[in-house]
């Protein structure tokens, strides 16, 4: 369903400007969206504008000699359950847990790069000293300035069985990236660690401390011996 609107939403965007040519970021995004389509999930849905980065001025070498201009981009955010133990023991499909990032999907365009043969980057950077959010930034030649989004702080999955991508074609960045999904841990409280370091402590009593302990050991060597 999601697939569907979003194919037509962007579809009639175009049909509303066939007074003109459509221009080569329009029909990136067109495309974009055509190709993610067939991968759509329920979980996914657009992202970016919220989420995008106000950078400071950027002054670069080719300043002068070229218009700046921000690169566009079509991305998508795919959020979903994670039904571990406890989420199976506190939750069913009619009350269903709260939803957790799962991954992004980036297609940025460049059509008008002055230098086709050099590859737009992209790098990880810290949020400030913030641990649950990075950002991500995207970085090319000519004529186009850097961009960044704020993402979740999480270990990536880099195999491309798992969903990673990373390609530059005709102009479109494409970078597709899920989370590595964690078993949950039960965290110890405090009267977890109380009872653990009571048994250590009764245990060493009775092997090392107490006086007939070398007759236990002895004994139940020579049990486990017969």
């Amino acid at each position: 369903m999601l697939k569907r609107k979003s194919v037509e939403i962007l579809e009639q965007t175009m049909n509303a400007k066939k007074a003109r040519t459509p221009t080569p970021q329009e029909n990136m995004k067109l495309k974009a969206m055509r190709a993610m389509g067939a991968a759509l999930d329920e979980g996914d849905a657009l992202f970016g504008a919220g989420s995008e980065v106000t950078l400071d001025s950027q002054v670069k070498w080719w300043h002068d000699k070229y218009l700046t201009q921000k690169p566009e981009y079509l991305n998508l955010i795919r959020t979903g359950f994670v039904w571990n133990k406890y989420n199976r023991t506190h939750y069913d499909r009619d009350n269903p847990p709260p939803k957790i990032v799962q991954g992004y999907k980036f297609n940025l365009f460049f059509p008008d790069l002055v230098d086709k043969s050099k590859v737009p980057q992209y790098v990880f950077e810290k949020d400030g000293t913030s641990t649950d959010t990075c950002l991500l930034r995207f970085y090319s030649g000519p004529p186009y300035q850097d961009i960044v989004f704020r993402i979740v702080n999480k270990d990536l999955e880099y195999s491309p069985k798992k969903g990673f991508m990373s390609t530059f074609d005709n102009g479109t960045l494409r970078l597709y990236f899920n989370f590595k999904q964690y078993p949950y841990r039960r965290e110890k409280t405090t009267d977890v660690y109380l009872y653990e370091d009571l048994r250590v402590c009764t245990l060493f009593f009775f092997y090392f401390l107490h006086p007939y302990s070398r007759h236990v050991v002895c004994m139940r060597r020579y049990c486990s011996c017969s």
